[in-house]
């Protein structure tokens, strides 16, 4: 990734891209319908970043819902609220430009495993062709980690979303995180097995209803602040109050010997 400064530049949204449609070095773990995902092969990247740290890519071809629909699901805050079914709390805090903002999310993990969260800064573009949506965790000084939560990092996420026609789509979300912590191996498996394949498949369940939802008066129909910047309410801030948020400055917990019998009976 390339930054000129602490938001992400055209190289780096056009490396996001690369990485979302290459098939390189990238290890397929599921397909079964519109569905596919990859797991990407492991290797030392010399930057410090451990076995434990995976980066996923899941694909969902998507026939009955618009690039321009879902791009707005992936944004709308409130919305996410009916939809999002591990989510804990999730709230913007500021704007840093018309096309980037910080936000807070904390979701909910399989027992005995404590739930995570993350700050990050989010920035998106779109063109004639597609959307693109990547963040990357950060150090606000006003959201230190929380007690009973352990702060996960957002190496890489992201989202690319290509029209394949009126009412279709190619959806993509790719993630390398260090969600810290000596997770066990069959974590790993059941996100990439079990986990993502059910989140692709409620957010593209959220886009089918998204527009019978937005339509609702109390959803403010024209509200859209992620299209039309002059909308967004949220207080800017000064990016260099900012810091990338790095895996080592951060506590690591010990859950290597949380068993999967115990997790699956909480679900």
């Amino acid at each position: 990734m390339s930054f000129k400064s602490i938001i992400p530049d055209s190289e780096a949204f056009n490396d996001f891209k690369n990485q979302c449609l290459t098939t390189d070095n990238w290890q397929e773990r599921y397909n079964k319908g519109n569905l596919q995902i990859w797991m990407e092969v492991s290797k030392d990247k010399g930057e410090g970043i451990g076995p434990k740290v995976h980066k996923i890519k899941c694909k969902n071809t998507i026939k009955d819902v618009s690039a321009a629909t879902m791009y707005d699901v992936i944004h709308d805050s409130k919305y996410r609220k009916q939809w999002d079914k591990v989510m804990v709390e999730s709230h913007d805090i500021a704007r840093v430009s018309d096309c980037a903002d910080i936000g807070y999310y904390a979701w909910k993990c399989p027992k005995p495993i404590k739930n995570r969260d993350v700050v990050t800064l989010r920035t998106w573009q779109v063109t004639d062709d597609d959307y693109v949506v990547i963040n990357f965790s950060v150090k606000h000084p006003e959201y230190p980690p929380k007690k009973g939560l352990v702060r996960a990092v957002s190496i890489l996420t992201g989202y690319y979303v290509k029209p394949t026609g009126p009412n279709s789509c190619i959806f993509i979300y790719l993630s390398q995180a260090d969600p810290r912590g000596s997770l066990p191996k069959w974590l790993v498996r059941k996100a990439s097995e079990v986990l993502a394949p059910k989140v692709l498949k409620d957010v593209h369940m959220a886009g089918q209803k998204y527009h019978d939802w937005k339509a609702k008066v109390e959803n403010h129909p024209e509200y859209k602040p992620w299209l039309f910047p002059a909308q967004c309410s949220l207080p800017r801030i000064d990016p260099s109050i900012l810091a990338i948020q790095r895996c080592d400055s951060l506590e690591n917990v010990d859950e290597s010997g949380a068993q999967e019998q115990n997790a699956e009976s909480q679900e």
